[in-house]
């Protein structure tokens, strides 16, 4: 097994400089089993490196580009170049996604803060992806795992998180030689609770001048000055300098304003036999066996208890002899919590989902086939996906979400949509599938598929989406979330759209075009006589089936323009203009009637999006226009498909055409032809499942 660790930018891997991550890191490295298969990466101006087998990512500063961007870049193109089994990454949960993409690592997360503070982990869907794309999450406090799972069921996720505390070597100390020293150890600033330190260890110093008060750490941003014969104030030393210490200390003083995630100071004198003085923030009551807590944070009360373990020495000794004898988190036992996770992924990781071209799957798809609406909508996308699975030879368990959910409401259930994903869950129990795909399936919850690929460590999971997700269309911010929220939970995503046409990322995302299906798609108008010239039908009240009252659709306004600008062309258009719109078996009775159709979508043209109804047209050999600013022109040629580039040059065209018998004809057949060939459901249901499942295929589309 290979390992790379990656810390945090500004983490400091150097004896003089480092903090409380790096000698977590380089502490448990050095314990490890697997520590002759381990680099460490990370960014230092330094020398004196914690250890030997640390990797200096060096970048050239500059304003124009983020460092950390830079630091996580090189350290990819180091991964590509030296692959390993699992990448391991420190307190920066932003890394995951770019890392996810670019490697085949599993990857294991460490936080070591607030997780609602860091980015890439504040929001609900953040943390959700990062126990989709981490195969584990370490948690430093039970404080910080219940920090991340706010709003979160942990026990969905039970095996997908631990707690991995950090450590330090447990030394010989004799508690009856201990010194009358007092310590505060850390940034010198109010967050630590520094100012109320100072101001309670002038006043014991002044009165007990037996006693003396070392103070190590340092806090260029905050001063506070405090002076005494007795008090010794240390800038920054290495960890060696501060067990000693410890070693000889009598009390320990970590007394924090601010939630503390955990708490090496306390940690450590702990570990030396302190009786430790701490506030009770964050996860520092987990650092100690027998915590002196500060229930009130300012001096005086600080003073009354730091005086009480002076003057009473059975007291002192009773909590320096607990914390010492009770202290267990050594080097050897966190560092064999983590080797134990990293076997687990290893024989995971040897357990490989093979899949080759003539694999046969099983494959659960889940889309709304509008069984409820008696036939009427037949002609959707979700069966003609379907019919290419079947084709291709796969076991296909098909369910309908959205007929399930009418079905079901009832009182305790009215959405219906718990019936639904227990149905699924337990569909999926006894199917056991290879590969869920997920079509418009928004009522399926994401905990439902997480807990599926949590039990089934080799299904894979995809989702594919039809409906427009660029800002110059309609329903962005509603389509926008609906395709993320389900992206974070699958291994790959498919839409109608190029995914670099968008102003935002989804993971793992491919361009799918609007398949044909032969059984759908028979007619070829290419070798009729029809009756009209150009069809053009918009899907007002799909659910309802005929128009709605008072509902407007902008296309309306340039099909009236056009119609006015092509006086001797017959057109033949639907759920416009006071007409019902056509479905089912009328709808392709009606195109059967035309030589041509327009495919104009709502919303501005984008690059490669269009509505099904293109695979309709195409798919049927009538003669097609399109804006040319879709690009459909990387696809086909003018002798396949008309393209448009303005409403006047798409008047011109459609006259042109709808008087040359011969020519429309030709254009239309090689079209049709040119779209049943390529764009057909098998190839493209087979394109989705390639790409799922990691199989290298090129399809006439991908550039």
């Amino acid at each position: 097994m290979k390992i790379a660790i990656l810390l945090p930018f500004k983490e400091d891997y150097t004896s003089k400089y480092s903090g409380a991550v790096s000698i977590h890191v380089s502490n448990l490295f050095k314990y490890s089993k697997f520590k002759k298969n381990i680099k460490i990466f990370g960014n230092t101006n330094y020398k004196n490196y914690l250890t030997k087998n640390f990797e200096n990512i060096k970048i050239n500063k500059n304003f124009l580009t983020s460092s950390n961007k830079k630091y996580l870049n090189k350290f990819i193109s180091y991964q590509k170049k030296n692959p390993v089994d699992i990448i391991e990454i420190h307190n920066r949960p932003n890394y995951i996604d770019t890392i996810k993409k670019n490697t085949r690592s599993k990857i294991i997360l460490y936080f070591h803060n607030n997780p609602l503070t860091i980015s890439g982990s504040k929001l609900l869907s953040e943390r959700i992806n990062l126990l989709t794309n981490c195969e584990y999450i370490f948690f430093n406090s039970e404080w910080t795992k219940n920090q991340f799972f706010k709003n979160l069921d942990d026990n969905e996720y039970k095996n997908k998180f631990g707690i991995c505390y950090q450590s330090t070597k447990k030394s010989k100390v004799n508690i009856y030689k201990k010194k009358n020293i007092i310590t505060f150890v850390g940034k010198l600033n109010s967050a630590k609770g520094y100012d109320v330190f100072g101001n309670s260890i002038i006043k014991i110093l002044n009165k007990y001048p037996d006693w003396k008060s070392i103070v190590v750490g340092d806090e260029p941003r905050e001063k506070h000055y405090f002076e005494h014969k007795n008090l010794k104030i240390y800038s920054f030393q290495d960890n060696k300098f501060v067990l000693n210490l410890l070693k000889k200390a009598s009390i320990s003083v970590a007394c924090s304003r601010w939630d503390e995630p955990f708490g090496r100071s306390s940690l450590e004198a702990c570990s030396m036999g302190c009786a430790t003085i701490i506030t009770n923030r964050g996860g520092l009551i987990e650092t100690t066996s027998s915590p002196i807590i500060l229930k009130k944070l300012n001096s005086n009360e600080l003073f009354k208890l730091i005086e009480n373990l002076i003057n009473n020495r059975k007291e002192r000794v009773y909590f320096q002899k607990q914390n010492y004898s009770n202290f267990y988190l050594t080097h050897t036992y966190v560092s064999s919590i983590i080797d134990k996770v990293r076997e687990k992924i290893l024989s995971e990781k040897n357990q490989k989902f093979y899949i080759n071209k003539k694999s046969n799957l099983k494959i659960i798809h889940i889309t709304n086939f509008n069984y409820r609406y008696f036939g009427r909508l037949q002609y959707n996308t979700g069966i003609r996906l379907n019919n290419g699975f079947i084709r291709l030879g796969h076991n296909i368990l098909s369910l309908s979400d959205r007929d399930i959910i009418s079905y079901s409401k009832s009182l305790r259930d009215p959405s219906g949509s718990k019936y639904l994903n227990k149905l699924i869950l337990n569909t999926i129990n006894n199917f056991k599938p290879d590969l869920i795909i997920l079509g418009h399936a928004d009522r399926v919850n994401i905990n439902t598929i997480l807990e599926a690929k949590e039990k089934y460590k080799n299904i894979r999971v995809s989702q594919w989406f039809l409906d427009p997700l660029s800002k110059k269309g309609p329903d962005y911010e509603k389509n926008k979330s609906r395709i993320l929220d389900k992206s974070i939970i699958c291994d790959t995503s498919f839409v109608t759209t190029d995914p670099n046409a968008l102003d935002f990322q989804i993971k793992n995302s491919f361009f799918m075009p609007n398949p044909c299906d032969k059984s759908l798609d028979y007619l070829k108008n290419f070798e009729k006589k029809p009756e009209y010239d150009l069809f053009y039908a918009i899907s007002h009240g799909v659910h309802r089936g005929i128009l709605r009252p008072g509902k407007y659709d902008e296309r309306e306004i340039f099909i009236k323009k056009l119609i006015s600008m092509c006086v001797n062309v017959n057109f033949d258009t639907y759920g416009m203009f006071g007409r019902q719109p056509v479905w089912g078996d009328d709808f392709l009775k009606r195109l059967s009637n035309s030589k041509m159709a327009l495919n104009l979508s709502r919303g501005k043209p984008v690059k490669y999006y269009s509505s099904d109804r293109l695979a309709q047209l195409m798919g049927n050999g009538l003669l097609t226009f399109i804006n040319k600013n879709t690009c459909y022109n990387d696809f086909f040629t003018n002798k396949e498909m008309v393209f448009y580039n303005s409403i006047d040059d798409l008047a011109d065209k459609v006259k042109k055409f709808s008087k040359n018998d011969k020519e429309w004809r030709e254009i239309a057949k090689r079209g049709h032809n040119k779209y049943q060939k390529f764009f057909n459901s098998s190839i493209v249901g087979k394109f989705i499942i390639d790409k799922t499942c990691g199989i290298n295929s090129k399809y006439y589309w991908e550039k």
